[in-house]
């Protein structure tokens, strides 16, 4: 009996043994795939503060979409109230540099678009995004296939390319520029207040990060001061004219002539008095071109 009882207690702990094994193997790749789902964009964003474009800026583009060896890039004019005309400045910076291969996507706000056009978007190696107003761009591109081509074509390895509105769109929470309770425009906020942000669904091409443009030139702090103080959670990039940054994954570089500004509600605490708002611990960076930074995403 003593022997058989031995025997038992053996193969009692080989048991045990094999599942912990299996166990610890199960958890190590579930942590595995965790991380495989982070950064699976494999293309990179321009996302540029208005005003001129350098030429050194068009010829980053390039060098970053690969036009220059392979492949072209389309334009997208909808966020202006003159489409034609904006298409034609956005190719003519291209083209001025000898960049020849870059087209724009027709618009009439009658007839829509053209499905060859569309289907040449779904094949760019660079999207580019003029000036305007955003919420035009995203109320005529609504119901088309655009939205999920410019993010589809992001996730393969494009260039998605934007300025001013173009650089709005680029955020999930993608700023207005309007104030809720004020309703006459001004190119900043003149409030702190609560229930006064002013925001629609963008694109959703960087998540947890909402952008503000000609940001320095405009003094549009208080603006997204109210940004990060309605969306703790979020971080506030201010570009300025002239400048942009480049995302791949979590990194952005500054490239251009001017500053990028990040605000970020370190504490995602709010207090509010008589509809003011405040906060406390907000981390404020100002970056100069050829500076990188780490921009976390959801």
């Amino acid at each position: 009996m003593k022997y058989i009882y031995l025997f038992l207690s053996c193969l009692f702990f080989y048991a045990c043994t094999e599942s912990n094994d299996q166990n610890n193997n199960t958890v190590n790749e579930s942590t595995s795939a965790d991380t495989t789902q982070v950064n699976l964009n494999k293309g990179a964003l321009i996302i540029i503060g208005g005003g001129s474009r350098p030429e050194e800026m068009i010829k980053r583009i390039v060098t970053e979409s690969g036009i220059d060896t392979a492949g072209y890039g389309m334009t997208l004019p909808m966020s202006s109230i003159e489409p034609d005309s904006s298409n034609w400045y956005a190719i003519k910076q291209f083209s001025d540099l000898g960049y020849e291969n870059v087209y724009g996507v027709e618009y009439d706000s009658v007839s829509g678009y053209r499905e060859s056009q569309i289907d040449s978007l779904a094949n760019a190696s660079l999207i580019y995004i003029s000036g305007g107003d955003q919420r035009r761009f995203m109320q005529r591109i609504a119901g088309t296939r655009i939205g999920n081509i410019i993010r589809d074509r992001y996730a393969e390895g494009a260039v998605i390319a934007g300025t001013s509105a173009g650089a709005a769109v680029q955020s999930r929470r993608m700023i207005t520029g309007d104030e809720k309770k004020y309703p006459d425009y001004y190119p900043t906020y003149r409030h702190l207040e609560e229930e006064n942000f002013d925001w629609t669904e963008g694109l959703a091409l960087i998540d947890g990060v909402i952008i503000d443009q000609h940001f320095v030139k405009r003094s549009r702090y208080n603006r997204l001061f109210t940004a990060i103080m309605t969306f703790p959670d979020e971080i506030g990039v201010g570009i300025d004219e002239s400048t942009a940054i480049i995302v791949k994954g979590d990194s952005a570089e500054v490239i251009g002539e001017s500053q990028v500004i990040t605000f970020e509600n370190s504490n995602q605490n709010v207090n509010r008095k008589n509809g003011k708002l405040g906060t406390k611990g907000i981390i404020l960076d100002i970056y100069l071109p050829g500076d990188k930074f780490y921009l976390k995403q959801k």
